[in-house]
């Protein structure tokens, strides 16, 4: 049962009786400590170690397998600076929420079954992120599948729920193949699964440009059709909204700041691979540009406060994919973590609106909130102006270095397209991301009339059974829920200063070393020298570089002095390039696109504010104005829809044929050969009963017929009949026994007479 009160307790010094349930509290206590023992151990190793072995990655050993001639496995750990910002992500933000879930699942019948599923993702997405080969990544991949399935799935007992989370398991199934495809392409072909070794060997092949074809890029497209089901990319992005049939904090931690962030971490990974073939370069820098448009003007139209984050998830997965399509990993790292912190807080935010308007989730239904909610809406406003790419909030600083990555990209020739995509989707992301603020927390109050109730903690009103609630009069959420946000909010406002431009620091990176840049950069190969990093020291996997600067082309190197050259050859129209040839100054170009970019933020929030503020008849208007792209946006382009014919009642067609051919043409062979039997032996019994048999008793009944007159004839009645028939058997029976020997005396007295 549900404790009734708050048990007071502590941990390490901090007072936290504002969380509820003492045993989730408790474990969160020891977690937290647990946390600091381990970050201060990971210090001291690295604490321990020369300078210019730092960057290379921390292999922790595990249990190892005794292998054999083909292949060996280690279950062992590595920490470098990739899995290092992962593991501060999970933990970080995943503490924020696990204290927000206690107060929001308060009184849920199954609180301590949402609890182990939570804790089973974090352990899976941790094992994802700090393996050191590719089966221990896909054992932790489809453990977060696994917990994503059971938690979308939480409320099994509503129909909505249990298909959420079959659509997610499948189609989540369709990437997960292609990714299994690709790890048994790199155990086939390095002949190991340990990412030192595959990596080490990877770097030497040699690049495979536009229009060629080899075997690191079926590799990379296996990757990618892994990341893409993990990561909600085009086409397999048709769960990721569906999926907000589970509980808000599910959808904060999985769907939003980690386990969807899986396939860009694998992506970032494995760039060793992904940077050998510019074709796949091109095509994950295509499908994210395309999601991230996609996804961002679906989310225009949409009125669950939920759907509207989701595809707002969907869109920002597509600016990250974009950053690793131009060369940007670590950029792309860097909005990973960003997006965690305003997503996150975004989420928790929706999910605290829903519990203080009665789990009320249609926007439409909501209005003025702030003046209720002030925690909930101050917080939200960080988010809102994060992810609108406003300065100084974090989105900004990751954002704009994507566009900026895009216009300047050497590994694509369609940079510049990238670019205007990455605009345009940046433009409808403040817009609907100020509509969700404006329906929310600004305009009329109109949730006097709503009666809606989602299923979502049906148990609150039982906690809450006052008229007030009842009326859907809103409250502020409780401390164990507020203060995570307020904690969030902070991140999502001072945690892009970990990797400001160096458009605003003259050309150097703020935070040396610590600069997420300069952090993540020994995990970078770099196409043009062909090794990992582009600072000094060896490279993260062991070969310390032989020149300072150099010139390459298509991985041949010299002693030349360095010459910038595209890292394939030859490279298209540069946006970027056009305008610092016009210029005449790097810093002023870059200058110039983060002008743009901020001048799009703020043209998609003012035009937010015009049709949802100031004058809300508009977007009636240009709805009819504009009725079939508003339709189709509205309706998420039949995508569903179109899956839903092509594909799912396809294969109920199939199945039905299948099924028919079973039936009639299997199942009736069978059937016919039992037909036959059957009427094989009723043949068989008639046969054996009419003429067998009636042959046997035909023949009985003429010989009794024949012969029972003689033998009523000797039963004559008579004593004197029956002791002569008694006679003659006795002499007939002597006769059979001693007629030889009577006759031979009989012979002898007539030899003896004569």
């Amino acid at each position: 049962m549900w404790p009734q009160t708050y048990v007071t307790s502590q941990d390490g010094g901090f007072k936290y009786d504002w969380i509820p349930g003492g045993a989730v509290r408790i474990t969160q206590g020891a977690n937290w400590g647990a946390s600091l023992a381990a970050a201060e151990e990971a210090v001291s190793k690295a604490g321990e170690r020369a300078p210019n072995e730092r960057r290379q990655p921390i292999v922790l050993p595990g249990v190892t397998h005794g292998g054999s001639a083909l292949l060996n496995v280690e279950w062992s750990y590595q920490l470098d600076a990739l899995s290092s910002v992962f593991m501060l992500i999970v933990t970080g933000v995943g503490l924020c929420i696990f204290v927000f879930a206690t107060g929001y699942m308060h009184g849920d019948p199954g609180f301590y079954r949402f609890f182990a599923y939570m804790g089973l993702f974090i352990f899976s997405m941790l094992i994802l992120v700090m393996g050191s080969n590719f089966l221990m990544m896909f054992v932790g991949w489809e453990g977060v599948g696994l917990c994503s399935y059971l938690l979308i799935g939480y409320y099994f007992d509503r129909q909505e729920a249990a298909n959420a989370s079959r659509k997610a398991f499948i189609t989540n199934r369709i990437g997960d193949f292609g990714f299994a495809l690709a790890i048994f392409g790199v155990i086939a072909t390095f002949g190991t699964a340990q990412y030192t070794d595959v990596f080490a060997r990877a770097k030497d092949y040699p690049l495979e440009i536009l229009g060629h074809w080899g075997l690191l890029s079926w590799i990379a497209l296996g990757l990618f059709i892994g990341a893409c089901g993990k990561s909600a990319q085009l086409p397999l992005h048709v769960w990721l909204p569906d999926a907000m049939a589970g509980p808000t904090p599910v959808s904060a931690l999985i769907h939003a700041a980690t386990m969807v962030t899986a396939g860009l971490y694998m992506v970032t990974r494995t760039n060793v691979i992904f940077q050998h073939s510019q074709t796949m370069m091109l095509v994950v820098a295509l499908v994210g540009a395309a999601t991230a448009l996609f996804a961002a003007t679906i989310g225009i139209t949409q009125n669950d406060i939920k759907k509207v984050l989701a595809y707002s998830t969907v869109s920002q997965l597509g600016f990250m994919f974009m950053a690793c399509g131009v060369g940007a990993f670590a950029i792309g790292i860097f909005h990973v973590m960003t997006h965690a912190f305003f997503k996150a807080l975004m989420f928790l935010g929706a999910g605290s609106v829903i519990h203080g308007m009665h789990h009320e989730q249609d926007m439409r239904r909501m209005g003025n909130l702030r003046k209720y909610m002030p925690y909930t809406y101050l917080t939200f406003l960080a988010g809102w102006l994060a992810i609108c790419g406003i300065i100084p909030f974090s989105g900004f600083w990751s954002k704009d270095e994507i566009l900026w990555n895009a216009a300047a990209t050497r590994h694509i020739p369609v940079g510049w397209l990238v670019w205007i995509v990455g605009m345009i989707a940046a433009t409808c992301t403040a817009f609907y991301m100020t509509r969700l603020v404006a329906m929310t927390f600004w305009g009329k109050e109109k949730f006097l009339d709503a009666h809606g109730h989602t299923a979502e903690h049906e148990a609150d009103l039982r906690d809450h059974p006052t008229p007030k609630h009842h009326g859907h009069i809103p409250h502020e959420s409780p401390a164990s829920m507020w203060v995570p946000l307020a904690v969030l909010a902070v991140l999502a406002t001072v945690g892009g200063f970990v990797g400001i431009s160096t458009a605003f620091t003259g050309g150097k990176h703020i935070g040396g070393r610590m600069n997420i840049v300069n952090y993540l950069d020994p995990i970078i190969w770099n196409p043009t020298t062909h090794y990992f990093g582009t600072h000094e020291f060896v490279d993260s996997y062991g070969r310390p570089p032989k020149f300072t600067e150099a010139r390459v082309e298509l991985g041949v190197l010299s002693g030349e002095p360095l010459e910038v050259r595209p890292p394939y050859g030859e490279e298209g129209f540069n946006l970027a390039g056009a305008v610092e040839a016009k210029l005449h100054s790097e810093t002023a170009t870059e200058w110039l696109f983060i002008i743009i970019s901020l001048l799009v933020a703020g043209f998609g929030i003012a035009l937010g504010w015009l049709f949802y503020v100031k004058n809300p008849r508009l977007p009636d208007v240009w709805a009819a104005r504009l009725r079939p792209l508003y339709e189709a946006s509205y309706h998420k382009y039949w995508v569903d829809e179109f899956f839903g014919w092509a594909i799912t009642r396809r294969t109920m067609d199939a199945a039905r044929a299948v099924f028919a051919f079973d039936s009639k043409v299997v199942d009736g062979g069978v059937n016919g050969s039992a037909w036959l039997t059957r009427l094989t032996s009723r043949l068989t019994g008639w046969t054996d009963q009419y003429f067998v048999d009636g042959l046997v008793n035909a023949v009985a009944a003429f010989v009794i017929r024949l012969m029972s007159p003689l033998f009523r004839a000797a039963q004559t009645g008579f004593a004197q009949n029956y002791a002569l028939v008694m006679v003659l058997g006795l002499v007939a029976a002597v006769a059979m026994f001693f007629g030889a020997d009577i006759l031979k005396m009989v012979r002898s007295i007539f030899a003896f007479g004569l």
